[in-house]
Formats: structure tokens, sequence, C-alpha cells
């Protein structure tokens, strides 16, 4: 222990923490009448349940009864296979006989006030028969009370988002704080494993360029829809009589316009929470924000590319004639808000989830989608965002865990079918019911829309669910913001997936412990000097010629050696 100690301590002293059954529905009485004279039993893995489909689907009106057999029971026997592959479906370790309380640390999210009363975890305790304690540091907090964690040799059962770890996963096994998973995933995580490897990018996503299965990643069914980009009132569109713009030019045009017609700052450009250079106008230039993949499929830096120039003379015009919003770099959250909601706002770059929520649903204010911008008329619009049906966040287990058996136990649920419809749609009942077909769904009075507390959607949908976890994310059927009754947002994210080019898109590569280290050193250094540089520029305080002095900096920081580290990577992952 003391060795471990010692050596997580110098890491971490010269490292940089990475961040981040009842009646069912009328017109079925025949078949509901042959329901409830013979049950029909399946197997579950030695478990077996009675067939409950003609109860459940369909139901608007389940009794205590058949919400107590689908809440407090393991029986899936109600629910369809909705995807390609099939949601494994193994309970054989439930209830887990076991005394045990495992501690699982994970940064705290504002919207959850104690992760330990969190409804879906009770219900998952209940069902897995698994006590957890989550230990969950202040809000802002979280990078200081992992380090102090890490440092002081004394480590919980699980951690949420390892990849804190100075050097990530791989850094964290050599250095003896989180265990190899490999020999033991087959059989203490028959869900999660029969799941990842059901789809071949599911696979290469979730292992090492090793070959070795360090943590449990949230993996979903699907490539997740694009979920950021261009958002216009659609007011705005109505009073300048203009379309929605696609080339740079438009967009010049359509940002003056709607400033003439009494949009002050049309253009919310971005915050200070990370929403500058957002890849949607650079990325019209090829100046995409950070690496991705040239025409070769080589690593190249976005912020080094030829029409860098173009980019920043185009912002700093806009800047200058008072097309984006004066505090671009400085706005928190709930300062963008405000200005978006505000008459002086025209076009946000955001999630259409988030501004269903704000605009249309707590304002009445109409939006529409836009593709990213193009120089030229006719070109594809591109981005950069790729899900690679990566999603959610990872769970490592540590070498003091006291009950591994349990510790993947209690995560391979996820996994399972039960695991899938409880952390994506919450409890049956009150927070969604079985459709017809098998399917769940958020019924118009659930308590994601009508909560008992008042809260809005974007605070319900991490009360009655979880929205980001090492699990199954069905985000595109179980996002309460995109299946809203009359939401658009998911039409807007899906048609931005499907109508971009997204083959300069980086997948998920890893470093090994040595180039984590420096990788981490010169991201932080050429992502200070990008920002630095290209915000003065923007904002006129300095010249576009400015950027040449910049560019000769990030080659003299070592630019060429951090790519050098990413193709390394990116030609081992694609070896996997």
């Amino acid at each position: 222990m003391a060795k471990f100690t010692k050596r997580l301590f110098g890491v971490l002293m010269v490292s940089v923490l990475i961040v981040s059954t009842a009646a069912c529905s009328s017109g079925n009485d025949a078949g509901e009448a042959v329901s409830q004279e013979k049950e029909v039993a399946k197997e579950r893995n030695n478990i077996t349940f009675a067939d409950i489909s003609q109860d459940i689907r369909g139901n608007k009106a389940p009794t205590q009864a058949q919400s107590d057999e689908i809440n407090h029971t393991l029986n899936d026997t109600y629910l369809e296979d909705m995807f390609e592959e099939t949601i494994p479906n193994d309970y054989s370790a439930y209830p887990y006989k076991t005394d045990a309380t495992l501690n699982i640390w994970m940064p705290a999210n504002p919207n959850i006030p104690d992760m330990n009363k969190q409804v879906v975890q009770k219900q998952v305790e209940k069902l897995t028969g698994i006590k957890v304690n989550f230990i969950t540091p202040p809000v802002g907090q979280e990078a200081d009370a992992f380090t102090l964690m890490i440092s002081s040799g004394e480590l919980p059962d699980i951690i949420i988002n390892p990849e804190r770890y100075p050097g990530g996963l791989e850094a964290g096994l050599n250095d003896g704080a989180y265990l190899d998973l490999t020999d033991l995933m087959e059989t203490n995580a028959p869900n999660y494993s029969a799941w990842r490897n059901s789809d071949e990018t599911r696979r290469k996503t979730t292992v090492t360029d090793s070959g070795k299965l360090l943590g449990f990643y949230g993996i979903a069914p699907y490539s997740e829809w694009t979920w950021f980009g261009t958002l216009i009132k659609k007011e705005a569109l109505e009073k300048t009589g203009l379309e929605v713009p696609t080339t740079i030019e438009e967009w010049h045009a359509f940002l003056k316009k709607s400033k003439e017609v009494g949009f002050a700052e049309p253009l919310n450009y971005g915050s200070s929470y990370g929403q500058v250079f957002t890849g949607i106008i650079n990325g019209a230039y090829g100046v995409w924000d950070w690496t991705f993949l040239d025409g070769n499929g080589q690593v190249a830096w976005g912020p080094a590319q030829p029409k860098a120039k173009e980019y920043l003379t185009t912002m700093q015009q806009w800047n200058k004639e008072g097309l984006l919003n004066r505090d671009w770099a400085t706005a928190d959250f709930n300062q963008r808000m405000a200005s978006a909601i505000s008459d002086k706002t025209a076009v946000m770059m955001d999630s259409p989830d988030t501004m269903w929520s704000y605009w249309k649903q707590q304002n009445d204010i109409d939006f529409v989608g836009a593709l990213n911008p193009v120089l030229n008329k006719g070109d594809k619009s591109a981005t950069t965002y790729k899900n690679f049906k990566r999603t959610g966040t990872t769970a490592a287990i540590t070498t003091q865990c006291k009950d591994v058996e349990a510790a993947m136990a209690w995560l391979d649920f996820n996994y399972s079918k039960k695991g899938w419809e409880i952390l994506n749609y919450g409890e049956y009942g009150t927070v969604h019911l079985i459709d017809e077909n098998g399917k769940p769904y958020f019924p118009e009075d659930s308590y994601i829309y009508k909560d008992p507390d008042g809260q809005p959607v974007a605070t319900t949908l991490l009360k009655y669910r979880m929205h980001s976890w090492p699990a199954i994310r069905d985000e595109h059927n179980s996002n309460p913001l995109i299946v809203a009754k009359g939401s658009y947002s998911g039409d807007i994210r899906k048609e931005w997936t499907e109508s971009m080019d997204t083959s300069m898109a980086m997948p998920p590569i890893t470093f090994t412990q040595e180039e984590a280290s420096r990788e981490a050193e010169l991201g932080n250094q050429l992502s200070t000097l990008r920002g630095e540089y290209f915000a003065k520029i923007i904002m006129g305080e300095l010249p576009v010629d400015a950027y040449d002095k910049f560019l000769t900096a990030a080659k003299k920081m070592g630019l060429d050696e951090f790519l050098n580290i990413h193709q390394a990577a990116l030609d081992r992952y694609n070896q996997r």
C-alpha cells in the first residue's frame, strides 16, 4: 500500500488531471381471458417468469399489484426486443447474497442533491440485492477531491469517471489503483460481455490497445445523433424574410438583417463553460476545434489549418459589427440562457434538447435547426462529432474493492434488459408505461413531465431516470426532451446526423501511460495558447496577422510531438 501511495503521489504532483398484472386495454378481451387462464413460462437463466405481456402491454392504468410486479421483480417478459442486437437478460446473480456495502465515488450533479436517494438507484439496489453508498464531493471540487482520494491511498470499491486518473485507466492499472477485469468479465459480467461483443464498434471502443478490459463503459444500441448545432428562432426568419442560411456569406447577411430588425446581438456565439470555437463556423474553413482526420485518414490539428486566417478575419468582422453576444467569452450557463430567451438573440449554438426546454417549453419560442455552414453553395456540411456507440460514463473497480464479484454484478445489471428499462425509463406506473408493442414510453402525466415538486424536465430527466451512466443508454427513445409531445429536437438532431459528413471524426483513442502524461501537458498548453490568441484576435485586441506568431509558438511548444502521440494512438486503435 505504501508503494501504491508513494507512486500515485508522485504522479499527481507532476500530472494534470484529465477532466470530463391486471386487465389490459379494451379491445383484446378474448386474448386477455386466455392470458389470465393460462400463464406462459419463460426461462431466464434458471429463473422462471410468468409471461405477463397480455396484462402489461397497452395498459394505461396498472394496478398496484401490476406495478409491484414490474418494479420489484426481474420479470421482463413484457418487453420487446427493440434493436438490431438483442439486449441480454442474465439475472442469475440476483438477488446477490452479501452483507457488504459498496462505496462508489462519483462527481456530483447539481440536479441530484443526494445520489443515495436517487429513486432509480434505490430500485437497482432492491432488484440486485447489492447495497451501495455514493460518495460525491461538492460541485466544482471534483478534481481536488479526486486528487486527495487517490493520493491518500484509500480507495472506494468503484470509481465513476475513472479516466480522471493521470494517464487514464491503464495508468491506474499500472499504478495499482484499478483492477484488470479481462479474465473476470465473461463469468462475472455476462450481460456486459454479451452486449459489448454483439457489435464490432462496441467491442472496439471498450477494450484497450493491448486487449485489456479495465472498466464498464456506457454503450448505446446505435450511434447517437449529433447533439450540438445551430438553432434559429422562427421569429427571426419571419422578421428578416430570409431562408435558413447555408453558406458563410448567407449567414453574414442573415445576422446583419437580424440586427437591423431588432435582434441586438443576433448570434449567441459562446460562453465561459466551453461553447466557444464550436466547430460550426470554424468547421466551414476546415479549422476544427481540435484533432481530426484529414483526407488521408491521418491526425491533424484544426487550429493549424491553412484557412485559419480567413476564419479569424470573418469572426473579427462579425464581432466588430456587433453580431455576437458581447459576453461570449465570460457568460455562464444561466447568463447564456437568459440571453437566449431575450429579444436580442436570434441564433443559438447549442443542443436542440436544451433549447426545446428553454425556448419552446418554458417560453413558447419556436425554432428550427440549421446545418453547419459551408464556404461554397453545394458543399456538404460537416462535423467532427460522431458517437461511435460510446456514450454516458465509465466505471472502474479498484484494487481495494471489498467484493469484486458484487461490484461486477452491480454494474452488470445495467446492461440487462431490466436494467435498460429502469435506468432509461424509470419506475413503471408513475414515470413510464409499456405500449402495445412492448416498448416503454412516458405518458403525458408522467412524473417526468408533471413532477409533484414542480421541477422542469431538464431536472426530472435526472431525478427519475439515469441520463448518463455506465449502462445501455437509449437516448433516442428515452430522452424525455426528445420524445415529449410536439418536440422536434430529435428531428433536428437526426437531420444533422444524416446530412453532415463525419469522415473527419476522431474515434475514442487511448494513450499509453507515458503518452498520456505528455499529451495532457502539451494539450493543455496548446489549448491555452489557442484560446488566448483566437479570442484576442476575434475581439480585435490583436490583428489577424498575429495568427502567424500563434502558429510559430504552437510548433515550438511541441505541436508535431502532440500530433505524433495522437497518430500512434490512432494506429493502435485501428489495429484493435
